[in-house]
């Protein structure tokens, strides 16, 4: 008998992704933020076919996007075979039921999105149970969406009821899961914060930044170890600690989860305490890729979790990452329209308010010397002030 084979390669999804251009937002800006979505959906397994945007004072409440615009993503879907719709910013349950049953595809809002790339990219029984127990706190006031074909339509005996009673029930197996859940991050917050006082003797650096900036590869510079990292969002989910030796002065250096624009409130919430590393670090290593377009706004993305994590108040170097890649940038039309090299760059007020500050490329190797000599400076600053009697190490 001939035996058969099957295909069994998943097939990629087929995206389309959507967003609306508020007063306080330029076409500039939401076109660099539908990309990094489209991004988010290239890490996911999907491919971004098209996007749409639309110009409004702000979402309309029941479908995001007028009717219009709705029809006119509603054709492209229909003619183009498109698997998904992938909007921007966070839908309401509503909103969501409202336009999958408008567009007959799947709908997605970039929460939702992200919760999926952290869910597939989970290692660690931590890691695996903040996702989870975000994914559940996202998922819970969205039950009624999942119940439709249990909805009275047709009415009659045995047809009343079933959908309110069913979604009861998963709202009540969902919040014993969430209490489980809970209950099992604070035993492995304890195990871990026990082996952080095993660690308070040395001083502690931590690598923090927008995602996708190249700190698991300057973490594998430093530490010489292999940490996994790539050109994908949240590379990294779970701290990774390595002990690393600079001139026979030992420390600690901490590789985090990365920051991004409207990363969902359960994420931060549940991620927290894995982020414990960046709140008790005694210097904290800001990872710029100053290649990147729109590279103030990740700064600023940055800056605002870190304050959300309690954690400005500390020694911070600022690292600008990925000089092989920059390309120089227009100046502002007070500076004559002139293309601001690199080296104008490093002069400028950017360069002097995140200081001290360094230029380096990882890939290439290139200023990793003075990355390492400044990096040691700050350390052994620290280490005299703890240990002053403590000078055969330098």
């Amino acid at each position: 008998m001939k035996q058969k084979f099957y295909d069994t390669a998943v097939k990629q999804e087929k995206v389309v992704l959507v967003g609306i251009i508020t007063p306080n937002e330029t076409e500039a800006q939401e076109k660099e933020y539908l990309e990094e979505l489209a991004f988010l959906v290239e890490t996911a397994g999907g491919e971004t076919i098209r996007s749409f945007t639309q110009k409004m004072k702000h979402a309309e409440r029941a479908t995001f996007v007028g009717t219009g615009k709705l029809e006119e993503i509603k054709e492209f879907v229909t003619s183009e075979e498109i698997d998904m719709v992938v909007f921007d910013d966070e839908l309401t349950p509503s909103q969501v039921r409202n336009i999958e049953r408008e567009l007959q595809v799947k709908v997605l809002d970039r929460s939702n999105l992200i919760l999926d790339i952290f869910a597939g990219r989970a290692q660690t029984a931590q890691a695996k149970a903040q996702v989870e127990l975000a994914q559940l706190q996202y998922l819970l006031p969205r039950l009624t969406r999942l119940w439709t074909h249990l909805e009275r339509q047709k009415g009659g005996i045995g047809m009343r009821g079933p959908g309110e009673s069913q979604i009861e029930t998963d709202r009540r197996l969902i919040l014993n899961k969430i209490d489980v859940l809970k209950e099992k991050l604070k035993l492995i917050d304890r195990q871990n914060e026990t082996q952080r006082k095993n660690r308070n003797q040395q001083v502690r650096a931590a690598l923090v930044g927008y995602t996708n900036v190249g700190k698991s590869t300057i973490m594998n510079m430093i530490s010489k170890s292999e940490v996994f990292a790539e050109n994908k969002l949240f590379a990294t989910l779970d701290t990774t600690v390595r002990k690393v030796v600079i001139e026979n002065l030992p420390f600690l250096l901490s590789d985090t989860v990365g920051f991004i624009r409207k990363l969902p409130h359960h994420l931060v919430e549940c991620f927290k305490s894995t982020l414990d590393e960046v709140r008790e670090a005694d210097i904290l290593i800001h990872v710029v890729d100053v290649s990147h377009p729109n590279f103030e706004d990740q700064i600023r993305t940055v800056n605002d979790t870190l304050k959300e994590l309690g954690a400005v108040d500390k020694q911070m170097i600022t690292v600008f990452n990925k000089i092989d890649a920059y390309k120089p940038i227009q100046a502002s039309p007070e500076e004559h329209a002139a293309q601001l090299t690199l080296e104008d760059f490093k002069q400028s007020w950017m360069a002097k308010n995140n200081s001290p500050a360094i230029f380096i490329s990882a890939l290439k190797k290139e200023n990793v010397d003075e990355f390492r000599a400044l990096l040691y400076e700050h350390v052994k600053e620290i280490h005299t002030a703890r240990y002053p009697y403590d000078k055969l190490l330098y």
